[in-house]
């Protein structure tokens, strides 16, 4: 059997990762120079591992996925930075749950954020972070029209200066 460990790649990563280099028009870097000083900068978190309250949020739509494996959940939720650990949930079907659950700090880094700002090595953190299920649907259509820009205007709102991407 032959397994295609590129299938469910977004289109532009997979010729990166096949050793082609990317498709024609989407050659330019996807990062932004960072030129500010950390120790004078915002930071928020932005987790891809369906983190949500569980108290006080509804859960990614991982029931639509198991109908629809290629659909993935675009929506988001703002995560408190005070939250406590217990009341976080998870709701992805790529991941384990499990080791979230024992140590949310492995896909949202909440303390180790704070510990940064009070060493000084950071200048702040925001109040809250963001989450999104990190598997999309293959085209990405709805991250590019919807889910980006909502979460830019959010972190702009917020004068974010960076953004640390804990991946799942």
């Amino acid at each position: 059997m032959i397994v295609d460990s590129y299938r469910f790649l977004p289109r532009s990563f997979r010729p990166l990762y096949e050793g082609r280099g990317p498709f024609p028009g989407e050659e330019a870097p996807v990062w932004a120079p960072f030129e500010k000083r950390l120790a004078a900068s915002r930071i928020a978190l932005l987790t891809s591992a369906g983190i949500y309250v569980k108290s006080s949020q509804a859960s990614f739509d991982v029931e639509r996925e198991q109908r629809e494996p290629e659909w993935g959940d675009p929506s988001w939720r703002s995560i408190p930075s005070n939250v406590e650990a217990a009341d976080l949930e998870v709701a992805h079907l790529h991941i384990s749950h499990d080791d979230i659950r024992s140590d949310p700090e492995v896909a949202l880094p909440l303390r180790t954020l704070d510990e940064l700002v009070s060493e000084r090595l950071i200048g702040s953190a925001t109040a809250e972070h963001l989450s999104v299920m990190g598997y999309q649907d293959r085209s990405l259509e709805g991250w590019r029209t919807d889910t980006a820009p909502q979460l830019i205007a959010w972190l702009r709102e917020r004068q974010v200066d960076g953004v640390v991407l804990a991946p799942a």
